[in-house]
């Protein structure tokens, strides 16, 4: 066994690479069939997921099959070599085997424990089957693997480890309150229809969404996937929509999850941005008063320069009344030093405690200029950036998670579905691929991880010697069949020799010396399977067909025979 796998995964490459080098189903394709074109691989198969990337293949030569490997992967990724080496790892022989199936537990995912894994997995193979690319070693490996995370899932208790990607994101979307609490009553959006989007399909119609609405590029898929929900009793409506409608819908739902294979963005700034203002309201709006308009608003009596933004300027003061920071307005200030003290140096942090102006947060702007505005805003973000500097990243986003939503967003495509700007849009929140990784690394472990561990541990020593002891029968079946052959010969002889031996008299002499010819073979077959099966096992095999003179085109034919009837019988991925 030569098993190489190199690849790239959220633990060795940040989101943006891996965004990059993501694969497409065309991609996948032709990286396999040039794989195998490659002098070094005789089989591979390729595992792609929004997470990782890993080209696994049966080489010949370590070095040269990493380098053709990584060559492989840069070329159909589209990211030059020097750019994804610093990014790659290789695993060989044992160590490859041990990661794919730490992979096929949920060990190494973004949310540990999660079990979508084992769909990519058996997809993985499915493919390299489909295209003759996956041979003896690569169906072993990916099958075993399967088991593998089977058993681990029904043995231990990893899934409370961990869940789904959907579920993970999900839970981040409802921040501190409970999933199903969060999604009562709401209505979703589910862009795409495969594999992941079915799964969050299913997953929001489980917590408990009112209404699902599927939209993708090939509408019967999307109208069987509603069909199914509709059908999965738990009360949810469905329906399907032409992907030509997702910016309309965008007003009328209060979640979309995207996961499509789509190339570019799916939702750009723009969309969402426009949605929200021709939406229904469910924050306060930021103010879009027209200079014209200024003595009529809610900014009537200010001082305010031309070149300040109106829409800025009343967010600010609005958050003000409301006895919140906000870190940039997008207004345009002066860089003015303040000194950093408890309160506001202008006292609008003082109008939370007015019931008369917190009433209508837009009060508060009455009487206030617009140079006392801005050193509110010097001192905002002044203390924000300190409460950055003395608490944790979360505690920091504790007060984006505080404000209204309007719209929640969960981004599950590799490359982004959602343009990553949109959560400066106010009333927005967007979780992605790039958020739930620095999430989970924060994410609890369980307990029975280091049951997991154990199993895979076991599996691999037990796949390794499975593999080696494989790797010695066809010398082992073509020395029976060599003696064999010699019996037959024996026994045709001793008729020519003997020919008034009745039947039954010849029967039992050529039972006897088959006896006799076996119970010499057994001792030795036996044993030499047991050696080759440890560790450093691989030269017995040569040593027989030395011993006994085996002819190396038989020993070659019967390895044929055997992978051909083992490729017959094991079918598709299961």
């Amino acid at each position: 066994m030569s098993l190489l796998v190199v690849g790239l995964s959220h633990r060795s490459a940040p989101v943006s690479v891996l965004e990059r080098a993501s694969l497409s189903a065309d991609a996948k394709i032709k990286l396999l069939h040039d794989t195998l074109a490659a002098e070094p691989a005789a089989e591979a198969a390729v595992l792609a997921t929004c997470n990782r990337i890993e080209l696994y293949a049966d080489v010949d030569k370590f070095h040269a099959g990493v380098a053709e490997l990584s060559t492989l992967l840069a070329q159909h990724s589209g990211v030059a070599l020097e750019e994804l080496t610093p990014y790659l790892y290789v695993h060989y022989e044992d160590r490859a085997v041990h990661h794919l199936f730490s992979v096929a537990c949920g060990l190494d995912s973004m949310v540990v424990g999660e079990g979508q894994i084992l769909g990519q997995i058996k997809d993985a193979l499915a493919l390299g089957q489909e295209l003759h690319t996956a041979g003896r070693l690569i169906n072993d490996l990916f099958q075993q693997a399967l088991r593998v995370g089977k058993r681990a899932h029904s043995e231990t208790g990893i899934d409370r480890a961990g869940q789904s990607l959907v579920t993970f994101g999900l839970q981040q979307l409802a921040a501190r309150v409970p999933v199903e609490e969060w999604a009562a009553g709401k209505r979703a959006l589910v862009i795409g229809a495969g594999s992941m989007s079915s799964l969050a399909a299913a997953t929001l119609a489980r917590v408990g969404v009112a209404e699902v609405v599927v939209a993708n590029r090939t509408a019967e898929r999307a109208e069987r996937l509603a069909e199914i929900l509709v059908a999965s009793g738990t009360g949810v409506a469905a329906s399907a929509v032409p992907m030509a409608s997702v910016v309309d819908e965008l007003t009328r739902v209060d979640l979309v999850v995207s996961c499509t294979g789509a190339t570019g963005l799916v939702l750009t700034g723009d969309d969402v941005a426009g949605a929200l203002d021709s939406g229904p309201a469910g924050l306060v709006p930021a103010p879009q008063t027209p200079p014209a308009a200024a003595g009529r608003g809610p900014l009537a009596g200010l001082d305010v320069p031309a070149e300040l933004d109106l829409s800025a300027v009343a967010r600010l003061a609005v958050l003000a009344a409301g006895g919140r920071r906000i870190a940039d307005a997008g207004a345009v200030r002066s860089k003015v030093a303040v000194e950093e003290r408890d309160g506001c140096p202008v006292g609008l942090d003082a109008l939370a405690s007015d019931p008369a102006r917190t009433a209508d947060g837009r009060a508060a702007l009455t009487g206030v200029d617009a140079s006392s505005l801005e050193l509110h805003g010097t001192w905002a973000d002044q203390g924000e950036a300190a409460a950055q500097r003395q608490q944790p990243r979360k505690e920091a986003r504790s007060r984006v998670d505080a404000q209204p939503v309007r719209l929640a967003l969960l981004d599950l495509a590799m490359p982004r579905d959602i343009d990553a700007a949109v959560h400066r849009i106010p009333g927005v929140r967007l979780v992605d691929i790039e958020s739930l990784a620095e999430a989970s690394a924060d994410a609890p472990m369980a307990a029975d991880v280091d049951a997991v561990r154990a199993i895979v541990a076991d599996e691999v020593a037990a796949f390794g010697a499975a593999q080696r002891a494989a790797h010695i029968t066809p010398t082992v079946v073509a020395l029976r069949a060599m003696a064999a052959e010699v019996v037959a010969m024996e026994v045709a002889r001793l008729d020519g020799r003997v020919p008034d031996l009745d039947e039954r008299q010849r029967a039992e002499v050529t039972q006897t010396v088959r006896r006799v010819v076996d119970k010499l073979l057994h001792a030795p077959t036996v044993r030499v399977k047991q050696l080759a099966s440890e560790p450093g096992g691989a030269g017995y095999a040569e040593a027989l067909r030395e011993l006994f003179d085996l002819d190396p085109q038989t020993v070659a034919s019967v390895s044929r025979a055997d992978e051909a009837d083992k490729n017959h019988d094991s079918g598709r991925a299961s």
